[in-house]
This record gives C-alpha cells, structure tokens and sequence, in this order.
C-alpha cells in the first residue's frame, strides 16, 4: 500500500514533469522541413501504405500523389524517395559526396559487412576495395582472361539448348541462364567449379532472400521484443557465416597449392582469387586484405549473378512478346555476322546497332535495381526540404524510366526510341540510370554489358525461339518477383529451334 501511495505522490508528478518538459522541448525545437509524404501511424509508421508483394509499385504510386522527393517512415526508419531525373541528378552529381553512403539495417549490416563494395559505408576502406575491383578484378588481362571463359561456358549452353530442342522438349530459360552465369562468375572467380559451390550459392540465394523482404528487426532495431520474436537476424547471421566458413576453407586450400607451386607458378592463368591473395599476402594496402574481407568481396561479386540473368531473361520474355522485335534483332545478327559462326564472342558485337537498343529498351522497362539505395552522410537540403543524417534514399528508377515526362509511351517496349540518340545507361543521362550514377555507381556495369551482350547475340544468331505448344502471346505471365533484383516471377520456357545458318556446336 505504501508502495502505490509513493508512486501516486511522488513518481507520478515527476513523470508528468518529465513528459510535459519532452513535449516543451519538441515544441521549442526548429520543426524539420521534411519532404511530403502519405500519412502515418503510431508505430508502424508508413509501413501500411508500401507493405506488398511488389514494394516498388506501390512506392511509384504514391509518388505519383506526393511529388518527385516523398517521406516514408518504415517502422523507426525513415526513407526518402526520388522519383524525377531532375532531383536525381541534384542526388547523385550536384550533391554526390553528401549522399555517397548506403542504408545500414540489421541484416544488411550482417550479409554485407560494411567491408566489401557493395553496401560498405563511405571511406577509405571503401575506396581502396573499390579502386582494387576496378583496377585488379576488371584489369585487361582479367578482361581477356573471362573471354575465354565466356567462350567456353557459352558453347556448353548453346550443346545443352540444342540437345533439349532435338528431344523436343521446351528450354527452361530461367534456369539455363541462371546456370551460365553462375558458372561464368564461378570461373571468373575460382577458375572452376569449387567443392562447396552448390552449398555456397544456397546460403547466397537464402541471405539474398532474407535481406530483400520486409524483415521487422530491419523496421524496428531498437526493440528487444522484436529481435526476440523475429527469426530474421539469426538466419541471415548463420548463411553468412557458414559462407564465410566455406571462403575460409577454399582460401586455405589456395594457399597451401600455392605454396606447393611458388617455385615454379605463373601468373597467367590467375583468377580472381589468386589476384586477391596476390594481394593479401603482399600487405602493402593501407588497409590490410584480411580473409573476412575476400569473403565479402566475393558476396558482392557473386550479386552480378542474378543481376545478369534477370536483365537476359527480360530480353527473351519481351523478344518472345514482340516477335517484329525479335525477327528484326535476329536478322541484323545473322547479317552482320554471317553464316556458320559458331560460339560468337564480345569482338563480333560492335556493328550490332539494334541488338543494342533491345537491351537499352529491357533495361529501360525492367531495371534490374528498381530502387537503387543511398544514405545521406550529413544534414542537407534539397529541393528547400531538410534531408537528416542517416536517412535512406531510394532512386526510384522503376518510376523514373517509366515517366512520360521523359519517355513517349513509357509502358511499351519499343527498342527504336533509342535510335539517332546518344541516350545511354553510364550514369551521365539521369532519367536513365538502371546502374545508378555518381561515385556509387555499380562497378561492375562493364563487365555485366559485355555478358548481355553476347549471350543475347548467341541466343538470337542460333535459334528461332517459338512458345510452347498450347501458350499464347496473350498467355504469357509477365509478373514480377520484388527483391534487391526485379525478376520474373515464373520462369520462362520456350522451344528452340537451331537455325539452319548457324555452325551446330561440335559435342565435347
């Protein structure tokens, strides 16, 4: 009884004080101008408003209503979002240092680490990863080095697309290319297929799963309750770190053949592995290559993956849909390049003028990140609004690539509106930025082109590619699947018929 009494005559005041002094103090502090926005709730915020199978549709809607700059509050976390090429470029050229960091979560500070490239913070360990990708992983011998990969692993597809068209039977699409470049980075990366690589790509695709959903410790990190009740930072913590494990493993297993060989090693056959330890055991980095951080460079290499594949997949789904579109890409490859060509490679592609506006026009309409991140580093300003500290932003490229302002007809595939024009995605047109643009922009842009580019050439120079018997054009499902990736969200099946010009692929 005395206990209540206390709280009563004591307690109680003093909680009213405190509270009343916190509003006091609310009041009197300068109100942020903050962007406009749909309204909220206690709690969850905005969260009701974007919560959906595909986030990125619902997000463009409300831009639509809120205007090219909008705030959401996910849960505690708050979000901008750019919807014009105009404040765009005021994001990622004007502005580019003040916006140059990326979101921090629970589970994408587990999957990433904050010490590869991908969503590593702004700083000089960023910049010494990022110059190592482009000026070692991207060098010219590595360059010519994955051309010969490419040449292989593209002839073992096209062997495997026209075994499955002489049984009759129709080609997964979905599942060949996810298969090719799987192989292609394995390659790259490794040199060959590796004893964990079916484990290690489970753990990927489950992490890459995990960290591109709505998880509720990511919307609310400063609740106990939440971690406690939410199974999602153990999950994403535990594929992480049985690939850490398995990187470990090859690492050692490198080294000791390295070892064993050091005498006699040449350095003309390195994948990308040996550059990195090349690196690592060298030390001469301002910021030492530690085994963690190979590992995490390799996370976001192995990203490019589903990168490349969704973006191929897309051209086909849209190739199959249009077939004017198709029958005119397939005649300018099989004029330029002639008759009996076998497996075709990235230096018979230069006088491929229309192939190239397809796959500007399937990166236009399905960009591969529809919501590229950043963060803001400082308290800025723009458009007269207060951007705070810590705020993610979103460009929305999936409503800017898809605004009238800039694009006539925008929901049409038509690969001839860039035809006579010098638009293109390198991050200096802003109302085109499927890679982003500015200082975050995907370092491997480059090298995921040059994939594009000659599996397409390959696809529509060896085969006449019909729909399944009983499918029709007005039948064929062009749902997406949301994720840090825009795919299909069904797989694509088609039958193949090898063209008679082509040169049939020798059997291994």
């Amino acid at each position: 009884m005395e206990g209540w009494i206390n709280f009563y005559f004591i307690a109680l005041p003093m909680l009213l004080a405190l509270g009343f002094l916190k509003l006091l103090g609310r009041k009197n502090r300068p109100k942020k101008n903050l962007p406009p926005g749909p309204w909220n709730l206690p709690i969850i915020g905005s969260l009701h408003h974007v919560f959906s199978a595909l986030p990125h549709r619902k997000i463009t809607e409300l831009c639509h209503r809120h205007g090219p700059l909008m705030f959401l509050k996910l849960g505690e976390i708050p979000m901008v979002v750019v919807s014009s090429a105009e404040v765009a470029e005021l994001v990622l050229k004007t502005n580019d240092p003040l916006f140059a960091g990326r979101p921090s979560s629970v589970t994408l500070d587990i999957a990433f680490n904050g010490k590869g490239i991908a969503f590593a913070p702004h700083g000089d360990q960023w910049r010494q990863m990022r110059k190592v990708c482009i000026m070692q992983l991207l060098s010219a011998k590595q360059v010519k080095r994955m051309e010969g990969i490419r040449t292989e692993e593209m002839g073992n597809l096209l062997r495997s697309i026209t075994a499955s068209s002489s049984a009759g039977t129709t080609v997964n699409v979905s599942e060949k290319v996810a298969a090719l470049t799987t192989d292609l980075l394995t390659g790259a990366l490794f040199g060959a297929k590796f004893t964990w690589q079916d484990e290690y790509l489970h753990e990927f695709r489950k992490t890459m799963e995990l960290v591109s959903g709505f998880c509720l410790v990511d919307m609310f990190p400063s609740s106990r309750l939440v971690r406690w009740l939410s199974n999602g930072e153990r999950l994403v913590r535990r594929s992480c770190d049985r690939m850490q494990h398995i990187i470990a493993g090859i690492v050692q297993e490198r080294n000791a053949v390295r070892a064993a060989r050091r005498s006699a090693s040449s350095t003309d056959d390195e994948d990308l592995l040996d550059v990195l330890l090349n690196l690592q055991h060298e030390d001469s980095l301002p910021f030492p290559l530690t085994t963690e951080i190979i590992g995490c460079v390799l996370f976001d290499i192995c990203g490019a993956v589903g990168t490349i594949s969704s973006i191929l997949v897309w051209a086909m789904s849209e190739l199959v849909c249009h077939p004017d579109v198709m029958s005119k890409a397939q005649q300018e490859v099989r004029k330029v390049l002639g008759k009996d060509r076998a497996v075709i490679s990235n230096c018979d592609l230069a006088q491929l003028h229309y192939m190239r506006m397809v796959v500007k026009e399937v990166l236009r309409l399905h960009p591969p990140g529809p919501l590229l991140p950043r963060a803001t580093r400082e308290d800025c300003k723009i458009m007269g609004y207060d951007m705070l500290k810590g705020t993610n932003v979103y460009l929305n490229v999936f409503a800017v690539s898809r605004d009238p302002k800039y694009w006539e007809s925008p929901q049409e595939f038509n690969p001839e509106r860039f035809k006579n024009n010098s638009l293109d995605y390198n991050g200096t047109h802003f109302e085109f930025i499927p890679f982003g643009a500015g200082r975050r922009q995907c370092p491997g842009m480059k090298f995921s082109s040059s994939v594009m580019d000659v599996v397409l050439a390959n696809f529509l120079y060896h085969y006449d590619w019909m729909l399944p018997d009983g499918v029709t054009l007005a039948s064929i499902d062009m749902s997406e699947k949301f994720g840090l990736t825009l795919t299909r969200k069904y797989d694509l099946k088609l039958r193949a018929i090898p063209h008679v010009g082509s040169k049939s692929m020798p059997s291994k």
